[in-house]
């Protein structure tokens, strides 16, 4: 029996569009029909579900089946989770393995960084934790342990939805010069802040010039509740890739007031950084 369990991500991280992405406690398993029982409220991927493309895609034949608490199209990864499930058991079927190998886990990278068309939030889910990426070569950045103890992560989750194709679409082909200077700089500032557990960094650190405002001025809700977090003392607050969902650092003793005082037209949740990415698991 071979199900694979993979954590939902945030991508960008607000300066690091495309480029960071980091994996959360919201979970999506994916199982093949006819090898593995369907659990309850797991349902049968059809044809054109990104879960049963990827896993073709990687070697597997067949049908998969998905149960997930990831929301759909709310910025917090279920279609980068879905296809990292799909492929992994299409490359562990196709090599008769239960666990990936670095070869192995560069195919999963590559299929479904191909079909997202990019790489950060595919990446996280895989791998777990915080990643950069490069589109291709990903790679875990190490966070500081008092950083881990300290902060934990709350997303506000709003009703409506955003299609992440028509979000990329409004982005410019071209940028000034000192915005990308700006975003580059505060992305160095991001990964060097999480590896060394400097707190106080993360709120400058997390600033975007180049996505966010574009993809929030259709989404006020949003944006308020991204006001609200800072307000209430949250750390940082970024758009969780391409939205309409918001995400915030807080020191974990906060977590609970901050998310009691986001807007009511939203689901606020505490959720922690998962550092184990996709695995198999026996359910």
């Amino acid at each position: 029996m071979t199900i694979v369990r993979v954590p939902g991500s945030s991508a960008n991280l607000g300066p690091g569009f495309d480029g960071l992405g980091m994996a959360l406690s919201l979970y999506a398993d994916v199982g093949v029909v006819g090898v593995d029982a369907i659990p309850e409220r797991g349902k049968v991927a059809d044809v054109h579900h990104p879960a049963t493309i990827a896993f073709r895609d990687a070697g597997g034949s067949g049908n998969v089946w998905v149960r997930s608490e990831i929301p759909m199209g709310r910025g917090l990864g279920f279609s980068g989770a879905v296809r990292v499930g799909g492929a992994m058991l299409g490359v562990l079927r196709a090599h008769e393995a239960t666990v990936l190998d670095a070869s192995m886990t560069q195919a999963v990278i590559d299929v479904t960084a191909r079909r997202e068309g990019h790489a950060d939030n595919v990446a996280a889910s895989l791998l777990g934790g915080v990643i950069a990426t490069n589109g291709y070569r990903a790679v875990k950045v190490p966070l500081d342990d008092r950083l881990i103890g300290q902060l934990s992560v709350v997303v506000w989750i709003p009703d409506f939805t955003t299609s992440t194709s028509e979000s990329r679409a409004k982005m410019p082909q071209s940028v000034p010069f000192g915005d990308a200077v700006f975003n580059l700089t505060h992305t160095a500032l991001l990964v060097a802040a999480l590896a060394a557990g400097d707190i106080d960094a993360l709120g400058e650190a997390m600033n975007d010039r180049l996505h966010q405002d574009l993809r929030l001025a259709k989404a006020d809700p949003s944006r308020e509740a991204m006001v609200t977090m800072v307000d209430a003392g949250a750390v940082s607050a970024w758009l969780s890739g391409s939205g309409p969902t918001v995400a915030c650092f807080v020191r974990s003793s906060d977590a609970d007031r901050v998310a009691d005082a986001l807007p009511t037209n939203g689901r606020a949740r505490v959720v922690s950084i998962d550092h184990r990415g996709a695995h198999v698991v026996n359910v």
